[in-house]
Order: C-alpha cells, then sequence, then structure tokens
C-alpha cells in the first residue's frame, strides 16, 4: 500500500523525509515553503541534493507538494492572479529540482465574480503555466474542494471544463479528497454513494486522472460545505466508509495521504495504524 502523511519540513527541507521514513510512510506530501507567505528566497542547492539522496535512500515516491494557500488562479484581482501564475511557475520548477513527482492546487477562488468567469481565469492560467513549464515532468493535480465560499471545485465537471479546454494534457490530473467529497454532497460513506461519486469522475474525466487520494475522514454533515478533515474512522465518513475507499479496486492502489488532525505526534501515528488495520490483503 502507498500509504504517506502531509509532514512537516521545520528546519531543513530534507528532514521532511526522515519524519516521513519514521512513520513507516512509502510516499509523502509537503510544503515547499510557507503555504501563507510569498516566497522569501529559493532553496538551498545543498538541501536540495540532501533531500533528493535521502528520497531515493529511504525509497519514498512519489512525493506530492501543495501550492501555498496564498495562490489563486482564478482571483479577479489582477496583481494577486499575476503573482499567482509567477509563483506557480516558480514553485513547478523547485519542485522539478527536488525531483517530486505532483504539484497539489486548489482550483482557485472567483470571490464575487462568477464560476464561469473564475474557471476562465483558471484555464488562462494554466495554460501559461504549462507552456512555460512545458519541459518539466512535473505533474499537476486539481484537487476538489468542500464547495465552501467561493472556492471552484466541488463539482467534477469544473475539473473536466479545465482539462478539457487545456486539451486534455497528461501532465494534468485529479487529487481526490475524500472529506471534501463529503462535504460538497457526494456521499461516499456508503457503497452505492461511492460507486456514484467514482463513476461520476469516471463519466467527465476518467477515473486514471487520479493519481493521489487524500485520505481524510469529514467533521461535519453531508453537503455541509465547511472544510473540516477528522481522524480517520472518526468523522462522518467512518470506519466501515473508510475501509471501503481504501479497499475499493478502482483505488487501492492509487497513493494515500493523511491530512488527519494533529495536535501531538502520537496522532499521526495512530491515524496511520488505522488505515493499516483497515487495509484488506488482495
Amino acid at each position: 500500500m502507498l500509504l504517506g502523511m502531509q509532514v512537516s519540513t521545520a528546519g531543513k527541507i530534507y528532514e521532511a523525509v526522515k519524519r516521513a521514513k519514521d512513520l513507516g510512510c512509502n510516499t509523502m506530501q509537503i510544503f515547499s515553503r510557507n503555504p501563507q507567505q510569498w516566497r522569501a528566497n529559493s532553496l538551498d542547492s545543498e538541501d536540495i541534493r540532501k533531500f533528493q539522496l535521502l528520497q531515493k535512500k529511504f525509497k519514498i515516491k512519489p512525493i506530492f507538494i501543495h501550492i501555498p494557500y496564498l495562490i489563486n488562479l482564478a482571483s479577479p484581482n489582477p496583481r494577486l492572479y499575476e503573482a499567482s501564475i509567477e509563483a506557480y511557475i516558480e514553485d513547478i520548477l523547485e519542485v522539478g529540482a527536488l525531483r517530486a513527482d505532483y504539484i497539489v492546487t486548489h482550483m482557485g477562488s472567483h470571490k464575487e465574480t462568477s464560476e464561469e468567469e473564475g474557471l476562465n481565469r483558471l484555464i488562462l492560467a494554466l495554460h501559461t503555466i504549462l507552456k512555460k513549464t512545458k519541459d518539466s515532468r512535473v505533474g499537476i493535480l486539481l484537487e476538489n474542494t468542500a464547495g465552501s465560499g467561493s472556492w471552484l471545485g466541488y463539482r467534477f465537471w469544473h475539473q473536466r471544463e479545465v482539462i478539457s479546454a487545456l486539451g486534455d494534457n497528461p501532465r494534468l490530473g485529479l487529487c481526490f479528497d475524500t472529506a471534501h467529497a463529503y462535504l460538497a454532497g457526494y456521499n461516499i460513506a456508503t457503497k452505492d454513494g461511492l460507486e456514484d461519486t467514482l463513476d461520476e469522475i469516471d463519466r467527465l474525466v476518467g477515473i486514471n486522472r487520479i493519481k493521489l487520494i487524500h485520505l481524510n475522514d469529514a467533521l461535519g454533515k453531508l453537503d455541509s460545505r465547511h472544510d473540516r478533515h477528522e481522524h480517520i474512522g472518526k468523522g462522518s465518513i467512518g470506519l466501515e466508509g473508510m475501509k471501503r475507499i481504501i479497499n475499493h479496486p478502482r483505488l487501492r492502489k492509487l497513493p494515500f495521504i493523511l491530512e488527519t488532525p494533529k495536535k501531538s505526534e502520537d496522532d499521526d501515528k495512530r491515524n496511520l495504524a488505522t488505515v493499516r488495520r483497515l487495509r484488506v490483503a488482495s
């Protein structure tokens, strides 16, 4: 099973690889820089080298890097929009230097404009990003959202519109967040609901576009639209629902990354242990 966590890069970025290994992970997700700030400086070349060496030594792959929260590729604010595109391109180049595999992105907020306008801005931004990083092998994963506020991505036709408009570029894929899907109204806690959701994804964008599962239980009611994660089996999806997702034949070979609550280091260990216990041998 490909199982990992969102791990901290506190100290040096390569220390995140050690943390993942200590948790028994064989894949991982990180922020390459402070997610709440614009880039202050580039990564040190020696830190990049050590990151690469440890990743190879511990056989942690694939590696996913989440974009900072400040980036908004659907923003109607021209300054923020242009700054987001520039920062995104810099991040992809940095992800490539780390020899990471994918960059995970929220689809942005359209603010006071319409969803259609926001999607159009996102498409234009990604067109520029893909063109200016055409020699990169880094994949871009569009993450589904819980649908709070004016965030795009809470319905899978949003991802279809973007991918279709960009010519089905093979670098584009999906990150399927279980908590977000449930909170956006997809009842993946039930067998039929999970099948219906996966059928919809397959029909609209292709199930093969899913490259990553953000495995999180949901804190809140179905279709509540509030983005809140819960410990595995402790939320509204529940143990049976999570077990069904982890072992689903269309999902089980994919990487699973947990973004569950962290009040202590023991929380990560407990959540990972729960997932491993729920996994059924093939």
